[in-house]
């Protein structure tokens, strides 16, 4: 049987997901994305998981991209299939209940800097490099590129950076507000995903939640629409135990002990 494509190793409260193809620089196949897909799945259903690490089998790649070899077969019909599956695993990623932290070593491009996007955060070491080079090849970016690159780093850079297909290195990736944080190694940003994630797992898991869908949810959309989903929100806290527990606890100056936090 062949390893598989994708591979999760939970130690909770951490769930470290690796696209796994080091020969093919970790390409995204229809394979590959059905299995990240079912993994979301799978751990967005998960109480012992308060957060995700994405990343890719260690080599030049993090990501380097869609399986152009399997593009360069598709019709137009198939082809937008292959994109819509794109489509639902970068929404998948970034609808997971919990935070996603995409940890980046080598190559993001195409394909693998839309999952990046598609992240709660996005962490590097030095040899990381970002891109949508789709136009290199008689494409666009179709797995959320035009939509997420735009809306993170504004319309006038994400034109110039998907018209062009140019590379960004981890500083310049940072300085437009790509990456996060930069570290060392790939040891030292792995690290530094997992302490990220442990902390988190300290909160009520039902609050993070409701903050990740209220910022997801008001993008892109007036102030005043993303206000009133933001109090939708804020309402729905006070239904759950742990605001209760929450104020409670503040008020007797003790640690809160959330029910939902991730299982241990």
């Amino acid at each position: 049987m062949a390893d598989p494509t994708v591979t999760v190793d939970l130690q909770a409260p951490v769930a470290t997901v690796t696209v796994n193809r080091p020969r093919a620089r970790n390409a995204l196949s229809s394979e590959v994305l059905t299995e990240l897909l079912e993994v979301c799945s799978s751990l967005g259903e998960n109480p012992a998981v308060a957060g995700v690490v994405l990343t890719g089998a260690p080599g030049p790649a993090f990501v380097a991209g869609a399986d152009i070899r399997e593009m360069a077969a598709l019709d137009p019909e198939r082809g937008a299939r292959f994109g819509a599956l794109g489509q639902e695993v970068t929404r998948a990623l970034e609808w997971l209940p919990v935070p996603v932290i995409a940890c980046v070593d080598g190559y993001a491009l195409g394909g693998g800097c839309e999952l990046a996007l598609a992240c709660d955060f996005v962490y590097a070491t030095p040899k990381a490099v970002f891109g949508q080079p789709e136009v290199l090849l008689g494409l666009i970016p179709g797995f959320g590129g035009c939509v997420r690159l735009r809306r993170q780093v504004g319309p006038g850079r994400a034109r110039e950076l998907i018209y062009t297909g140019r590379h960004l290195d981890a500083a310049e990736a940072q300085r437009i507000g790509l990456v996060n944080e930069v570290f060392d190694s790939r040891e030292a940003m792995l690290d530094g995903a997992r302490a990220t994630i442990t902390a988190v797992s300290r909160n009520s898991r039902d609050a993070v939640a409701l903050a990740k869908s209220a910022l997801n949810a008001g993008r892109g959309r007036t102030v005043e629409a993303g206000l009133e989903l933001e109090l939708t929100a804020f309402r729905s806290a006070f239904t759950t135990p742990d605001m209760r527990e929450g104020t409670t606890a503040f008020l007797g100056k003790r640690e809160p002990v959330f029910t939902s936090r991730a299982a241990r």
